[in-house]
């Protein structure tokens, strides 16, 4: 690829590989069409969208939706990485300021709020009652609409978030508004859950909460094929355990940092019960900066960063832990280089073979991955897109690439290796990242998207809730309605007109 020249041909050559499946998706807008062009955090597979609206009520979404006659996506914080907020010349609903409190029952431990609503937001109602969100992401900045996601996090025994969903409001393609639960239209919900906005707009959510406790942190390091056996007897088994994670490192990978959070009856040693909003974290991007840029960067990670980040056995509020802010992650620039996520979920007995294949890959590619956290999930019995079809460990990966075209087809060579490891193993990937799985890949990783394809058929007979996620990969159902819905599939660039 390097003898390839720049400009014109170069971007022509890649657009006709990732069209063959041979690279993925080229990160870079299909054309130079007018209108609004939707970013995500990475600045990785802008979409240029025909209009956007903002909507602060449902009733503003419903006559979005009824009055635009093409295709509709749905955006939040924006933090899905590969074009799942926006469709090319559709319309874009930015549900952001769609963000009040519905309902808040504090006895019950349950609470109603728009989709467009942050959780750190919703902390800020939460903390006073010394109540805590269940299940969320590591970091706060995402809105609780991420349930489209079916997001998880770091808690003990949770698994993915759809656990501790109890219903949603829901914006159909016709307008319709229909509320779905596990006894209401429980089709609906089980897909809407992990469905990325293909079966409509999630308008409101409704969420069982914990009580907030405090926390002591402990520390261990575990040999890597000793980890399952660590976990399953000192943190699975543990009853006050509420997160945890395993912090796998450079260049080897061949270790695991077990990091673990039980409640505690021990005073706090760190008073704020929230992190406080507006912090510069300059050093926390210093040291991000440092690690890859600098001579020696593993070393500086194994010996001084790790050992001053977990120095110690501090006692915190669980809200304290779980309003992390992703502002500390944030490079000055993302113009030439930018730091992305993925992930990969295997069956925990494959947990140490699949780490070696994983550390093997990341080597012969020389890619820049700064950590890998290691996270647990149950079977998931909810969404119909479940990525923990039976117990799973997640790789979660950290990692710093360019933006150039040549560098995104670089990361989607591994990425692909990734995850056909994952495969072999009997794992699957996650999907709000980029777009690198090839067709069969995607097929392979997610057996049960015929079963999503049939409920869109129902829900949407003409396909109008896409992305561009599913623009490359469902070929969505059209002409069928009702119980009848034929799973007639489209050509990719049918849908994603």
């Amino acid at each position: 690829m390097g003898s390839v020249p720049h400009g014109l041909r170069r971007r022509e050559l890649l657009g006709a590989l990732a069209a063959a499946g041979l690279l993925g998706a080229v990160p870079w807008p299909a054309h130079s069409a007018p209108g609004t062009l939707i970013e995500n955090v990475s600045r990785l597979y802008p979409v240029r969208v025909a209009r956007v609206v903002v909507p602060t009520q449902v009733q503003e979404v419903v006559q979005a939706v009824q009055h635009w006659p093409g295709a509709v996506a749905v955006g939040g914080g924006r933090y899905s990485m590969g074009g799942q907020v926006g469709v090319e010349g559709g319309l874009h609903i930015d549900m952001r300021r769609m963000n009040a409190l519905v309902w808040l029952d504090a006895p019950a431990r349950t609470v109603r709020v728009q989709a467009g609503m942050r959780w750190r937001d919703l902390q800020d109602h939460l903390d006073p009652h010394d109540l805590a969100v269940r299940t969320m992401q590591s970091y706060a900045n995402f809105t609780v609409g991420s349930v489209s996601v079916n997001v998880h996090g770091r808690y003990v025994g949770h698994g993915p978030i759809s656990a501790s969903v109890r219903a949603l409001q829901i914006v159909l393609a016709s307008g319709e508004v229909r509320e779905a639960s596990r006894q209401q239209h429980p089709d609906l919900f089980r897909a809407a859950l992990g469905g990325y906005g293909g079966l409509g707009v999630i308008t409101e959510v409704e969420l069982d909460l914990d009580p907030n406790t405090a926390m002591e942190r402990s520390v261990a390091q575990v040999a890597l094929d000793d980890y399952p056996g660590f976990f399953a007897a000192k943190v699975r088994a543990n009853t006050r355990a509420v997160m945890h994670n395993a912090d796998l490192l450079p260049p080897h990978f061949d270790r695991a940092t077990a990091v673990t959070w039980a409640t505690t009856d021990k005073p706090v040693t760190m008073p704020d019960r929230l992190v406080p909003r507006g912090q510069r974290y300059d050093l926390d991007k210093t040291v991000i900066w440092a690690l890859t840029e600098l001579p020696g960067g593993h070393q500086l990670q194994h010996k001084v960063v790790r050992p001053a980040l977990l120095r110690g056995q501090p006692v915190v509020w669980r809200n304290r832990e779980a309003s992390l802010d992703a502002a500390s992650l944030e490079p000055a620039s993302r113009a030439q280089s930018t730091y992305v996520l993925q992930e990969y979920f295997v069956p925990v007995a494959r947990f140490a073979a699949f780490t070696r294949g994983l550390a093997r890959i990341l080597q012969q590619h020389g890619a820049q991955v700064l950590n890998i956290s290691v996270r647990h999930a149950p079977l998931d019995p909810d969404a119909v897109m479940a990525w923990a079809r039976e117990e799973v460990f997640s790789w979660v990966l950290y990692y710093k690439q360019g933006t150039s075209p040549e560098a995104c087809a670089a990361v989607g060579l591994w990425t692909r290796a990734l995850i056909d490891l994952a495969l072999e193993h009997g794992g699957t990937y996650y999907l709000p990242y980029q777009r690198h799985a090839t067709q069969a890949q995607f097929a392979a990783a997610y057996p049960q998207a015929d079963r999503f394809r049939a409920t869109k058929a129902v829900w949407d007979p003409q396909g109008r809730m896409r992305n561009m996620l599913w623009a490359q990969y469902l070929w969505s159902v059209a002409g069928s309605t009702g119980a009848q819905a034929s799973a007639t599939r489209l050509r990719p660039s049918a849908l994603a007109r």
